[in-house]
């Protein structure tokens, strides 16, 4: 597994926010899906936040990943966000199909 831990905690208006921090590959996978299901199946909170603030990669794996948990949450009737992604990490979301609304709080990219 790479560098990368995931902080779950609760916000004081009950949104469930996840937090990974480092680079997230395909070692990272199964944790990370593993932490989401649970999150939206067991857990059910109204909200799930997953903050990407401390992210600095992504792989196509746990892109798929995200794009399928905001998926599930509706099915669930789970809102879940993605905030605080780096841009280009919100450009491949959105080219995985996750709607706009869902990202939020980009981080522009260097020089901008």
């Amino acid at each position: 597994m790479t560098a990368t831990t995931v902080d779950v905690g609760t916000g004081p208006d009950g949104t469930l926010v996840i937090r990974p921090h480092g680079s997230l590959d395909d070692a990272d996978a199964v944790d990370l899906q593993r932490t989401l299901v649970h999150a939206i199946r067991h857990t059910r909170p109204l909200r799930l936040v997953v903050d990407l603030v401390e992210v600095g990669d992504l792989d196509p794996i746990n892109l798929g990943t995200l794009a399928a948990a905001c998926v599930l949450g509706d099915e669930h009737k789970v809102a879940v966000f993605l905030d605080h992604p780096r841009q280009w990490i919100a450009d491949r979301l959105a080219s995985a199909g996750v709607p706009a609304h869902r990202v939020r709080h980009v981080t522009p990219a260097a020089g901008m």
